[in-house]
């Protein structure tokens, strides 16, 4: 199926359920990675599929990526919300509702999912987040303010906003009392986003009061999680089922 995006293109939502006319016990839509730049829907069907297998409504959605669509971090952002909100509307028509919905991600698409969540107010269309809880697999931007100036303005032209302004997007700047509940799996030797990071951002979380929990996969590189790529991926399903199903549906 379909979604519009912000610019009123039609993006896929990759719908996976659960068999046997089983009534879905809670619900996630998941937002690949690729730096902003590459990847598809398709790159989280694999997870997609397992979590509708535990009863769990699974969806993985695109977005338009810069150089194709978008011109900014700020229109991937647009699209992941109207995702989400989509989403809602799916869930609802299979008698979920929003204490028992997540969202989240892979990389690039986790810290998306992230941002959005921690930051409803700045949607117009949506004034509420919609959703429970977050998960992400080794999500991209804990802490943007740990970079030298030069890396953060490389980083500030790659994904399209002016200078100054990356530090918007460090997901630590938006810890709040009331943020919605986390899970982050992450593998210690990510090269992409260092462990440190994370769990600085986990630390930030805690003393706010919110729920996150920080599950580390020793020696694991970025990617970790992907079928394929090691021996972690029924593990990171597991561990997320059991999020959702205990955490998200008992609300």
């Amino acid at each position: 199926m379909l979604y519009q995006a912000a610019d009123g293109r039609e993006l896929p939502l990759l719908l996976f359920e659960p068999g046997d006319d089983t009534r879905p016990r809670a619900g996630i839509v998941l937002f690949h990675g690729g730096a902003l730049r590459a990847g598809s829907a398709d790159g989280l069907a694999p997870h997609c599929r397992k979590l509708a297998a535990r009863g769990i409504l699974a969806v993985s959605a695109g977005y338009r990526l810069l150089g194709r669509g978008a011109v900014s971090i700020d229109d991937c952002i647009a699209d992941v919300r109207r995702a989400v909100e989509q989403f809602r509307r799916l869930a609802a028509s299979r008698g979920l509702e929003a204490p028992q919905l997540a969202s989240g991600g892979s990389s690039a698409g986790a810290h998306l999912a992230i941002l959005a969540a921690m930051t409803p107010e700045a949607s117009g269309t949506a004034p509420e987040p919609g959703i429970a809880a977050v998960v992400g697999f080794n999500p991209a931007g804990s802490n943007l303010r740990s970079f030298e100036p030069e890396v953060q303005h490389r980083l500030e032209q790659q994904v399209g906003v002016a200078a100054g302004r990356l530090t918007e997007y460090s997901l630590t700047e938006f810890v709040r009392p009331g943020n919605p509940r986390m899970q982050i799996h992450h593998g210690t030797r990510d090269e992409v986003e260092p462990i440190d990071s994370v769990r600085q951002f986990r630390d930030a979380m805690v003393r706010a009061g919110n729920e996150c929990t920080l599950l580390e996969y020793d020696q694991a590189g970025h990617g970790f999680h992907y079928p394929g790529n090691g021996s972690h991926f029924d593990d990171v399903i597991d561990a997320t089922a059991l999020f959702l199903l205990d955490r998200t549906a008992a609300q």
